[in-house]
């Protein structure tokens, strides 16, 4: 049975020292000596504290200060503004100036990004309003529980996302279509909307380093922190907080990889964190092969498989720059945001009582940009042992193809949710594919070439099979 953890929604992914500092000291009341950052830039508690006792049975428990299961919190990109490309007229006081109107719980999940960043997702959010060019405008992209996938037909103005998110998390499930929506909005509230002139364009571009000491402008400077393990230690929070609040930097901002940055750094200032940052002992420039993972919260199966491949791909010299992965162990997750998603095959009733090595089935975006939103079967039923050579092979196509055909246009009126089959071939043995629009990296057969055009000297690239050992079978992209 999994835990039930506690979760503090920071709007945003933003706040003040002050204000951690806070839930650091509730925290520690709770008897904790750490706690975990969370996908949608929120803070998490653990079920339990050191000792095991529940935190439900401390005296200091407050229901209240948690959100409650249906609440969801606010996502956006402000992390990244001043540090990463970004849209010419967005600047961080938009940003804040949006999430001080939301004075609602939103039980809908809601992005709000600018297109031209890669730290934070376009579009994992129920409600995700994306910056357009025309200054103060936003493209609307609904994933509604239960619709289609589809854009709004206008641009939602910068004041009205606010009000606009509210009023359709109120009517949206007594409406059949997008149509009635806009209707119905129309007449409910008063907004200063724009019409689309052309659709959503997005640029892809490699995934960004986002750890250590950076220079910002001329005399400022950013830090971004990451722990392995998501076990943030509460006294250098602690002590963290109080040097931001010494030297006036004003806001913490958390990231969809929890982690976190601070901005602002003043010039003189930089000895002294870097010394705060010895004292305890602080890594801040792990390598681009830890970074960038999206695993299960407090989840040590996949905190373990990461270690295992993450050596693996230390020992032989890999090259991850650019790529983000995931680990879905509990089959749950529908939404990704990475390049690739390696996802855990639930164990056949039929042997659930016997110890059962688990296997894996290997996803890539299309053209490797989380964007698309559509992943591609890749290999299926893989043994835990095998999975390096299967990511091997992914990351050197990755870096053949990276910089062709790296746009990708969207609907700006409707875009549906299609499904797309491809035809590729199976290994009988190992359960390998071979997909003619990738080739075999390994094998050195270039992409686009067709499985009957391989020689028969062809063998699996994983266990050697022969070519006759191949099946062609269907794929349906997701």
């Amino acid at each position: 049975m999994e835990e039930f953890m506690h979760r503090v929604n920071i709007k945003g992914g933003i706040l003040s020292p002050s204000e951690l500092q806070r839930i650091i000291v509730y925290a520690e009341d709770l008897g904790l000596e750490t706690f975990h950052f969370g996908s949608r830039q929120d803070i998490i508690f653990p079920s339990k504290d050191p000792k095991g006792k529940s935190l439900i049975e401390h005296e200091s428990f407050q229901a209240d200060f948690f959100a409650p299961e249906v609440e969801q919190n606010i996502s956006c990109s402000y992390v990244s503004i001043d540090i990463f490309n970004s849209t010419v007229w967005l600047r961080g006081t938009t940003y804040l100036y949006v999430l001080e109107q939301f004075r609602y719980k939103p039980k809908l999940k809601i992005n709000i990004t600018d297109p031209q960043q890669q730290m934070v997702s376009l579009f994992s959010g129920d409600l995700n309003f994306i910056a357009s060019t025309n200054e103060d405008y936003w493209y609307l992209f609904l994933k509604l529980p239960g619709w289609e996938e589809v854009f709004y037909p206008v641009l939602i103005f910068t004041w009205d996302i606010a009000k606009v998110a509210q009023e359709i998390e109120k009517i949206y499930q007594k409406v059949n279509n997008v149509d009635e929506l806009f209707q119905f909005l129309n007449e409910s509230i008063d907004t200063n909307n724009r019409m689309i002139e052309k659709p959503l364009s997005v640029s892809f571009k490699p995934f960004p380093y986002y750890e250590g000491m950076n220079k910002m402008g001329i005399n400022q400077y950013w830090l971004g922190l990451y722990w392995r393990n998501n076990k943030y230690d509460l006294k250098f929070l602690k002590a963290l907080c109080e040097f931001c609040i010494e030297y006036r930097i004003g806001k913490i901002c958390l990231t969809p990889w929890k982690s976190f940055v601070i901005k602002g750094i003043p010039k003189e200032c930089k000895l002294a964190l870097e010394k705060l940052l010895g004292q305890f002992g602080i890594n801040v420039r792990h390598s681009a092969l830890e970074l960038n993972w999206h695993l299960p919260v407090a989840s040590q199966k996949a905190l373990d498989l990461k270690k295992f491949l993450v050596m693996n791909f230390d020992q032989n010299d890999i090259s991850t720059y650019g790529m983000t992965f995931t680990i879905s162990i509990r089959r749950k997750q529908k939404r990704y945001f990475t390049s690739v998603v390696i996802e855990e095959n639930k164990t056949p009733e039929a042997v659930k009582d016997f110890v059962v090595r688990p296997t894996f089935n290997v996803l890539y975006a299309k053209k490797f940009d989380p964007n698309t939103r559509q992943y591609i079967v890749y290999a299926q039923d893989i043994d835990q042992m095998d999975l390096p050579t299967i990511l091997l092979e992914l990351t050197k196509t990755y870096f053949q193809n990276l910089g062709e055909g790296d746009e990708e246009s969207f609907d700006g009126v409707a875009a549906k949710k299609e499904k797309t089959e491809i035809e590729v071939f199976q290994c009988q043995d190992c359960q390998t594919i071979y997909d003619p629009s990738v080739g075999d990296v390994v094998s050195d057969i270039p992409a686009g070439t067709e499985f009957t055009d391989l020689p028969k000297t062809y063998v699996c690239s994983l266990c050697e099979a022969s070519k006759n050992s191949f099946q062609k079978m269907t794929l349906e992209v997701v």
